[in-house]
C-alpha cells in the first residue's frame, strides 16, 4: 500500500505542472493586449484634434482599463506560478525582479485580484458618469454596473476580514 500511496502522491504532486500551459496562454493574452493598447493609442493619436475633451477623457480611461487588466494578469501569471506550480528561478536572480514577488500567498493574490477588480470597476462606472454629464437619467446598464462595483466592494472587504480572522487565529495557535 505504501508504494502505491507514495505514486499516487507523486502523481499528483506532479500534476501542478498541467497548470502551466494556462499560465502560457495567459502571456498570449498579455501579447493580445498589448496590442490593443498599441492599437486603442494609434487611434487617439490620429484622432486627438477631432475629439471632445469628454472623448479624450474617455479614450485615455480605455487606455487605463487595458492597463490595470494587464496588471491585473500579469500578478496572477507570476503569483499563481510560483504558488502553484514552481518557483521562477529566472526572477530570483534579476535585479529587475518585482518586491511582491514570492511574497503573495493564495490569500493575498485574492485581495490583490479583488482590489484590480474594484479598480476597473471604477473605471468603467468614471465612463458611465462621464457619458453623462448633465443627463440627470441613469440607464439601466449603469444601475448594473454600480450594483457589480459595490458587489466587488463588498467582496473585498469580506476577503480582507476573513483572511485578518485567520491570521489572527494562527497567531492564537501558535502562542499555545
Amino acid at each position: 500500500m505504501s508504494k502505491f500511496s507514495h505514486a499516487v502522491e507523486t502523481g499528483l504532486f506532479r500534476a501542478r505542472w498541467l497548470l502551466m500551459p494556462l499560465y502560457v496562454g495567459l502571456v498570449g493574452v498579455l501579447i493580445l493586449l498589448a496590442i490593443r493598447f498599441v492599437q486603442e493609442f494609434v487611434i487617439i493619436i490620429t484622432h486627438f484634434g477631432d475629439k471632445s475633451n469628454q472623448e479624450f477623457v474617455l479614450e485615455i480611461l480605455a487606455l487605463l482599463d487595458l492597463t490595470l487588466l494587464a496588471n491585473l494578469i500579469l500578478i496572477v501569471i507570476f503569483a499563481g506560478y510560483e504558488n502553484f506550480v514552481s518557483r521562477i528561478d529566472a526572477a530570483h536572480e534579476s535585479v529587475d525582479r518585482p518586491h511582491w514577488m514570492g511574497t503573495i500567498d493564495f490569500s493575498g493574490l485574492k485581495i490583490k485580484l479583488i482590489g484590480s477588480l474594484v479598480a476597473i470597476s471604477v473605471i468603467e462606472l468614471l465612463k458611465d458618469f462621464i457619458e453623462l454629464s448633465g443627463d440627470a437619467t441613469v440607464g439601466e446598464g449603469t444601475k448594473w454596473r454600480i450594483f457589480i462595483h459595490l458587489t466587488f466592494v463588498v467582496s473585498g472587504v469580506l476577503f480582507a476580514v476573513m483572511d485578518w480572522v485567520a491570521d489572527k487565529r494562527e497567531a492564537v495557535n501558535i502562542t499555545k
